[in-house]
């Protein structure tokens, strides 16, 4: 594909996303609302009323509650105030704080001490500390367990699952709240909040596959919490990408930078979240999953709300250069990215539909823009010309701009489109080739006005040739743009006539001069031949210097224009009947003078002039004739006309009379005889350039 500079690339005045925390949210997120919380906390502030609180134990001394006051810390507020339920009086003394440091030695083995109590289990989760997540499953089953066997009152149920359901508030802010940053947290620590998240997901589908029974309490299962992280990542990928994008370069837009910002930031975060937390999540998660769709819905949304209003021509091909070339090429199969995130299936920013109302509408803006372009730069060089500023010299020929102009226009249209999508350029290939048509119509027009009007102007002949040398360049990138033989006639057709009229005005005053001395050929009734044939060349050889700024495959053209109009002129002098040889002497004499000088003039216009004609086609036009002239025998002047006919269709019966004329031994008869052969077809002719249609006879 041909390929344009990416968004991704550094600019000046633009930045990558900074700092490596991609995933980092300054100050805490806001919890999520999930049914597991309002019921726990409904349930909490059930536990917490009067008659479930119980009785305070007696005061103790008053030294003890001054030391008690100094150690004292201020609880914090919110969720912990309910856990004033958990209050069983004073601690015993010998019984360790719940303020103990972790890793206080423990006064019994581990094997060998009693299940922590809820306010231990409190404790241990304001501390952070996850391993309290067994414990605390143990006590929901032991829970469970005591209202299947239905022993105990549904008031006394009812407060131990509420104290049941705080604390399981208090693990879930713990564990969601380290997955909420997770590359900010320790990866021993991170895996141990993943284990508690699987455990939990675990009792949920437990929970589901049970069968339901009677029972007190309201089921607390299935608490999502999964869910709510996905939830968590949804909200961290929509934080990161509506984040105010870094000062843009200059010359772009609110949409590009914004787009460009989101781009690189949904690329960073997912290359840190394949690099840094895929191994250390299990794999059932799929964290990259859930970051990839998290960031692609939120990327797709706000494409989409932007495609709803109408865009400016940039926009519009900017939305599409993300949808169908950035998005999917740089980001979702991107080498750090593509084997992961092709297995996620994202799918595109936009719907179908969607994507060809844009493509529509950037392909009318295109051209409307082609097209316009293309007609500004045809007017800048028309006042050019008419203000008779001189042409450009490079590399010793007369050069215009306009060229290079049009066929920048038309390849930045056709990248533009392919910078999109390889099948969007071909689609406005086609568009961009017709509108290179109008305009080259509208050129040759111009042109033509330009010829006919400025005669007199100092730089006319210079802005000409550059004008000719123009069509090399156009020509040479329409065969660049498709095959030389696929190029329509209606492309073709305005260079050639421009070109043609251009060698007209060239030559219009090299072929005044001669049309004098080649008069001389009928004047003299051919009697110094030689002499005037010289005068001819030396005319055209002193004119030659004259169209030397033409790019050398214009000069051999030239050449050959000038080789047809010394062939023509000649074959006119021949036909004017004004010459009638009677004797087979005179015939032979005058096709040897018709021969020679035909070899002068095939020299003449092949070797003696640089860039010299290539007009093969024409060599055997004068010789032949000379044959015609020398023979005698009607039967082979007639296989002789045949042979000329097939290099020559435009042949007709009227120049073959014309010629015979000059045969005064032939009878009437055998002229007719002779006629009769244009008669029949000659099979395929030779070629089909025009010589005798230039000729009028009569």
């Amino acid at each position: 594909m041909l390929k344009m500079m990416t968004f991704f690339q550094d600019l000046p005045g633009q930045q990558t996303v900074p700092g490596v925390l991609v995933l980092h949210f300054p100050g805490s997120s806001p919890k999520l609302p999930s049914t597991s919380e309002v019921e726990s906390e409904a349930s909490m502030s059930e536990a917490s009323s009067e008659d479930l609180v119980p009785p305070l134990a007696p005061k103790a001394a008053p030294e003890r509650d001054k030391e008690g006051a100094k150690k004292k810390k201020k609880r914090p507020k919110g969720l912990a105030n309910m856990f004033s339920v958990f209050t069983k009086g004073r601690k015993k003394k010998g019984q360790p704080s719940s303020a103990e440091p972790e890793g206080a030695p423990e006064s019994q083995p581990e094997s060998s001490r009693p299940p922590p109590t809820v306010e231990e289990l409190k404790a241990d989760l304001e501390r952070g500390r996850l391993e309290a997540a067994q414990p605390l499953l143990a006590l929901e089953r032991e829970l469970q367990a005591a209202a299947a066997a239905g022993g105990e009152s549904a008031e006394e149920l009812v407060r131990r699952q509420s104290k049941v359901e705080a604390l399981y508030v208090l693990l879930r802010d713990q564990v969601l709240g380290l997955l909420r940053r997770p590359l900010d947290v320790a990866p021993e620590r991170l895996r141990q909040a993943l284990a508690v998240l699987a455990e939990q997901e675990r009792e949920d589908r437990g929970a589901a596959a049970a069968e339901p029974g009677a029972s007190a309490l309201v089921s607390a299962r299935p608490r999502r919490w999964l869910e709510l992280w996905r939830r968590g990542v949804a909200q961290a990928a929509e934080e990161r990408l509506c984040a105010r994008p870094a000062a843009g370069a200059e010359g772009r837009s609110e949409a590009e930078r914004m787009f460009l910002h989101m781009g690189r930031t949904m690329k960073a975060d997912l290359e840190a979240v394949v690099e840094r937390l895929k191994p250390l999540f299990p794999a059932e998660v799929d964290v990259v999953a859930a970051y990839a769709e998290s960031y692609h819905e939120h990327f797709a949304a706000q494409l989409a709300a932007m495609a709803q209003f109408e865009l400016c021509e940039r926009d519009t091909y900017m939305l599409l250069v993300w949808v169908q070339n950035l998005y999917p090429n740089d980001i979702i199969n991107s080498p750090k990215l593509g084997g992961e995130l092709q297995r996620v299936q994202l799918g595109s920013l936009l719907p179908p539909r969607q994507i060809r109302l844009l493509e529509a509408t950037f392909l009318s803006n295109e051209v409307v823009s082609v097209r316009e372009l293309m007609a500004r730069a045809l007017e800048l060089e028309s006042q050019r010309w008419a203000r008779d500023v001189a042409p450009q010299r490079l590399d010793g020929h007369c050069h215009s701009e306009l060229a290079i102009d049009i066929i920048q226009i038309i390849s930045q249209g056709q990248a533009k489109a392919e910078s999109i999508t390889l099948d969007l350029g071909v689609q406005i290939k086609h568009l961009l080739l017709l509108e290179l048509a109008t305009f080259l119509r509208s050129y040759q027009r111009a042109f033509d006005e330009f010829l006919e009007k400025c005669r007199q102007l100092r730089n006319y002949r210079a802005n000409v040739i550059a004008n000719i040398n123009n069509c090399l360049s156009l020509r040479t990138s329409m065969e660049n743009w498709q095959t030389p033989q696929d190029i329509p006639g209606h492309l073709l057709s305005p260079l050639s006539e421009l070109k043609s009229h251009g060698f007209d005005t060239l030559l219009q005053r090299l072929f005044g001069d001669l049309k004098p001395l080649f008069k001389r050929f009928t004047q003299t009734r051919w009697a110094a031949p030689a002499q005037t044939l010289e005068e001819i060349l030396s005319t055209v050889a002193e004119r030659l210097p004259e169209f030397s700024e033409l790019h050398d495959c214009f000069r051999e053209e030239l050449a050959e224009v000038v080789h047809l109009h010394l062939v023509k002129e000649y074959i006119i002098r021949l036909s004017k009947r004004s010459l009638v040889l009677r004797t087979a002497e005179q015939q032979q004499q005058l096709a040897e003078d018709v021969l020679a000088n035909a070899d002068v003039i095939q020299r003449f216009c092949t070797q003696n002039v640089r860039n010299g004609s290539s007009a093969t086609w024409l060599h055997h036009a004068l010789p032949k004739l000379a044959e015609v002239i020398r023979l005698q025998d009607p039967s082979a002047i007639k296989i002789e006309v045949a042979t000329y006919a097939t290099w020559y269709p435009d042949f007709s019966k009227g120049h073959l009379s014309a010629i015979l004329a000059i045969k005064g031994n032939l009878s009437s008869s055998e002229v007719r005889s002779i006629r009769s052969i244009l008669d029949v077809s000659m099979g395929p002719h030779q070629s089909t350039k025009p010589l005798f249609s230039l000729i009028k006879v009569g």
